[in-house]
């Protein structure tokens, strides 16, 4: 069997759709990559060095590989996954990757599928399918072209044809890599975001030591409630100026408060305590997003926010394993009440911008499409995490356009860590979007001259406009 992708596919079955999705899809195909969202490392391009090998490149760093193989009994230790004290208990990478190819067949159907089929086809120019018996070619095959100039991360970023990718991090983070990409005079734009959850959620492993170092990094006496959001603002415009555009804000629940002065200032005394309580945690972490908000009104960053996640949960894998290794869960979310508090005091505020996000899918037509469809402050972010896939994608369109429309939200956004996988992910929304409008077009709902703009606005001009990333 020869690896191939199909030109067709992602489009409608039917012959007369499937011809308004080839045309449409035939505008946005070459498109530049906006990447406004995502977790790669920014030392990749700050050093430019030859990624490692096949497995350290396409396997450890991608959780959504790694819990299908848990799910069936294999234990992160045995592909070679990071424990959270940093040791490795197998060190043979080739090991690792004979067991994930030995057990590929699991991700039949899934987008990771989808994802690595594309790589593999595409970037290394392979047509052997993965599975036990092609492994070792496979694995060579791969670590040989990463050895070679065309493969360093900055010709990927160029061949990939990324106008724009930002990474995030901490506030507590230097930003040496940026820094070092800013002074190499790499023509490669990518930025980075201001993600302040170590510094806003005390719930968060090491609250308070986080918060002692924010007012270290910033002279600022984070010890008092006035001093502590000084510190934010301060180190806001510190990322601002190594090309932030945005903040994100991935919280439990997307609960806001707007609490009087003293008030918050008591909360914030006993949160800095040895034992804060759930309810006070979450108090805080809804002060805070009303807080960031009023700081975005000033800086004119633009907000994200991630909530709905049961993150880490199996203690007994964070312990081990740390954070972000696959056990995080979707759960219910409110919006309509969580939001009011800071939209009462915001919402119709036209210089502050907030792009919401979600795990709730029941969430979409009932809550977020409504209020995205009426407060000029609400954008909707694309499919999710759990629903970044072919169906999660369509059922977000079906659910959300006619109440919100097509211009409340704001493109696509691949989340990823795995860098390889980016072009990949834009290809399958871009190929969703068009099979949606197609359908449109084929109903006699939408003509095909206003599909095609819009699918190119979808493609690349809404994302880059709602987070504001014009010329450099």
């Amino acid at each position: 069997m020869t690896l191939a992708l199909h030109p067709d596919r992602l489009f409608p079955a039917s012959a007369d759709v499937r011809s308004v999705a080839r045309r449409l899809y035939a505008l946005v195909d070459g498109l530049p990559i906006i990447s406004p969202h995502g977790h790669t490392d920014p030392r990749w391009f700050a050093d430019n060095k030859p990624f490692g090998n096949a497995a350290e490149l396409l396997l450890t760093p991608d959780h959504y590989l790694f819990r299908m193989l848990c799910s069936q009994g294999i234990d992160l230790d045995e592909l070679g996954v990071p424990r959270a004290d940093g040791s490795v208990a197998i060190t043979e990478p080739r090991e690792a990757w004979r067991l994930f190819a030995a057990n590929w067949y699991l991700f039949a159907g899934t987008p990771s599928r989808m994802w690595l089929d594309w790589v593999l086809i595409n970037v290394f120019d392979l047509d052997v399918p993965l599975s036990a018996e092609t492994a070792d070619e496979i694995f060579d095959a791969i670590n040989s072209k990463l050895a070679g100039d065309d493969f360093l991360p900055r010709a990927l970023f160029r061949q990939f044809n990324i106008e724009v990718l930002t990474t995030t991090e901490s506030p507590l983070d230097p930003l040496a890599h940026h820094q070092a990409i800013r002074e190499s005079n790499w023509t490669g734009r990518v930025l980075t975001a201001y993600r302040p959850d170590p510094t806003v959620d005390p719930e968060f492993n090491g609250f308070r030591d986080s918060i002692s170092r924010l007012g270290e990094l910033t002279g600022e006496d984070t010890g008092s409630w006035q001093g502590y959001l000084r510190a934010h603002r301060v180190r806001r415009e510190y990322f601002k100026s190594f090309g932030a555009t945005s903040t994100d804000h991935g919280h439990p629940s997307c609960r806001t408060a707007d609490l009087p002065k003293a008030e918050a200032e008591a909360l914030f005394a006993r949160v800095l305590g040895d034992t804060p309580s759930a309810d006070d945690a979450e108090l805080f972490r809804a002060q805070m997003l009303t807080e960031m908000a009023a700081m975005s009104i000033d800086d004119g960053l633009v907000m994200q926010i991630h909530p709905g996640s049961f993150r880490n949960h199996n203690a007994g894998m964070l312990h081990r394993f740390g954070r972000d290794k696959g056990f995080d869960i979707p759960s219910r979310t409110d919006y309509v009440r969580a939001l009011k508090p800071m939209l009462d005091k915001f919402g119709m505020d036209k210089r502050l911008s907030i792009i919401l996000f979600t795990l709730d899918e029941s969430s979409y037509s009932r809550e977020l499409a409504p209020l995205a469809g009426v407060y000029p402050t609400l954008k909707l972010g694309p499919s999710w995490w759990f629903h970044d896939s072919p169906e999660g994608m369509l059922r977000f369109r079906r659910m959300t356009t006619e109440t919100a429309g097509f211009y409340n939200t704001v493109g696509f956004n691949d989340d990823t860590r795995a860098f390889l996988s980016i072009p990949a992910r834009h290809d399958v929304a871009r190929r969703v979007d068009c099979a949606f409008l197609a359908e449109l077009v084929a109903d006699h709902r939408l003509d095909e001259d206003e599909a095609a703009e819009i699918v190119v606005q979808l493609a690349y001009e809404l994302p880059k406009r709602a987070y504001k990333l014009g010329a450099a």
